[in-house]
């Protein structure tokens, strides 16, 4: 079900306000505002991997991030205390925090958040991230003291995941609670309603710890078509929405409207799962790299907004290693020299092969995702030119997922917070063929050394050379082959103000958006 105009009217007279222009009465502060995106959660539970990294608008973490992504107190009255070995982590929570049903957050709400990640019976998939975490204690109902197994550089921004209330999920199936459609959280939004395929409808929590929302609430509409979220936004039902960046251009100097154009470490690649015969094949995997035109890519589908990409770590980030980096431009003689020396041979209609096997693929791409087709066509275009034949496949998540292990993929990912966040359990071993963790079931034991040695060592030099490894390895294997970066496009409405981008990560739907602050937004 999409969202309607007739519905999103109704929802704002729900929320107290007629119009998506109208303002709350008596108060000053604008109404609610609606925002669309293409993606939407499938649990409201920070236990069950939601809005973890912060931004969540409905949970707040010990620590949340500002405008620069660097850490602030939330919860924790200032940041946490580190012990001189690293392994002690304190904090101190603020006072006269409360919940939304108006309960007090105390310490026990953060051990039992934590405890619950960590239960083996709970199907979180932030278990392995706090893989450090030997026990989490509350000496008052003030203080948290976590107690890691070894020093672990990042810890402090593993602190961001939602605190909940444990009177609430205490006792209970974690996995099937209620809680995770409708739950209660400290931030300055409450859920109002969920309705799952059209819209999450918030209001305002009027006690916030952080100053209650300058706007009445937020409606996030879930818009799976970049197509129609387009239209729609053109329709004025939207005050912000997410656009791929050639459809966000046609609002360039468009009346009413005005383009952010945001920074990210999000990248686009080809992810080959290395099952397949074809794209398990180095050499194949080698050409395929040198035949793609990325500054193509970059001129033409992302209309300039972004750069291209050659490995997981943004360029951007002070553990990026610049070896990595190839031609922006299509390399066709390397490409052709990789498979010719392999014994791929052109066959007479062009496409080359191998003991009698055709150089030919499969790649898939969410159907509804318009950018990731049409990067899905220009591999497409460029591998044929190497005599690669690729066969694109506009399919539904649900009709991917069980065929990531043989079939290639465009896939997305990406953070700004610290290389050990997605990599690890995206490249390591330890997790191939678990679904979209290692879903190519790529293995290095080299790999998988670097990554253990980025996250279990706090010297920062040491974390730089663990992860130089790392990306030169993963070039030389290329179990994807990364196409660009991108600048996140949003299209917002004349008249809202506060907006304020910042460098974001590949997951940004409800958290971590252009709106990962809206509770200070107003509409004029």
């Amino acid at each position: 079900m999409r969202v309607t105009a007739m519905a999103v009217g109704a929802v704002l007279a729900a929320a107290g306000c007629t119009s998506p222009t109208s303002t709350s009465a008596g108060t000053g502060a604008a109404g609610t505002l609606v925002v669309a995106t293409a993606g939407e959660p499938d649990t409201l539970n920070p236990v069950l991997n939601y809005g973890v990294d912060g931004g969540s608008l409905i949970f707040d973490g010990l620590v949340g991030r500002d405008a620069r992504n660097q850490l602030v107190p939330a919860l924790a009255r200032e940041l946490p205390a580190v012990s001189a070995d690293g392994r002690t982590v304190t904090v101190k929570l603020r006072d006269g925090v409360l919940f939304h049903d108006g309960s007090p957050l105390t310490a026990q709400d953060v051990v039992f958040t934590y405890q619950a990640v960590l239960d083996p019976k709970v199907d979180s998939t932030l278990r392995s991230d706090l893989d450090m975490l030997a026990s989490v204690t509350a000496p008052d109902p003030s203080t948290v003291v976590f107690t890691l197994r070894y020093a672990y550089a990042p810890f402090l921004q593993r602190l961001t995941l939602g605190i909940v209330p444990a009177k609430a999920l205490a006792g209970q199936d974690v996995n099937k609670a209620e809680f995770n459609r409708r739950p209660v959280g400290t931030g300055p939004y409450r859920v109002t309603s969920w309705t799952p395929g059209d819209r999450l409808v918030l209001a305002a929590n009027e006690k916030y710890w952080g100053g209650r929302p300058a706007n009445s609430g937020v409606v996030v509409a879930f818009v799976a078509d970049d197509n129609v979220r387009a239209q729609r936004m053109r329709a004025g039902e939207f005050d912000a929405a997410e656009l791929a960046p050639k459809l966000a251009a046609g609002f360039d100097g468009l009346a009413g409207y005005r383009v952010q154009r945001v920074p990210t470490a999000d990248y686009r690649g080809v992810m080959l799962p290395m099952g397949n015969p074809v794209t398990g094949d180095p050499a194949v995997r080698r050409a395929l790299n040198a035949a793609v035109d990325r500054a193509a890519m970059v001129a033409g589908l992302l209309g300039g907004a972004g750069e291209p990409a050659f490995g997981p770590v943004p360029p951007s980030s002070e553990f990026a290693e610049p070896s990595i980096a190839g031609k922006p431009t299509a390399d066709q003689a390397a490409a052709t020299a990789a498979l010719d020396a392999a014994g791929w041979k052109p066959g007479p209609d062009g496409i080359r092969a191998k003991d009698g096997r055709p150089a030919a693929f499969a790649l898939m791409y969410p159907a509804t995702d318009s950018l990731r087709k049409e990067l899905a066509l220009a591999v497409t275009a460029d591998a044929k030119k190497v005599g690669i034949k690729v066969t694109p496949e506009g399919l539904t998540w649900d009709a991917i997922t069980p065929r990531m292990k043989s079939d290639a993929v465009v896939m997305g990912y990406g953070t700004p917070y610290d290389p050990d966040f997605v990599s690890y359990k995206l490249f390591g071993s330890a997790f191939a063929g678990q679904g979209f963790f290692n879903p190519g079931s790529y293995r290095s034991a080299v790999v998988d050394k670097a990554l253990q040695d980025g996250r279990d060592n706090a010297d920062p030099a040491a974390r730089r050379a663990a992860y130089a490894t790392f990306q030169k390895q993963l070039a030389a294997d290329l179990p994807w082959v990364f196409l660009t970066y991108l600048q996140h496009t949003y299209v917002v409405r004349d008249g809202v103000a506060g907006v304020t981008p910042r460098v974001e990560p590949h997951e940004h739907d409800v958290a971590n958006s252009l709106w990962w602050n809206i509770h200070t937004w107003t509409r004029q």
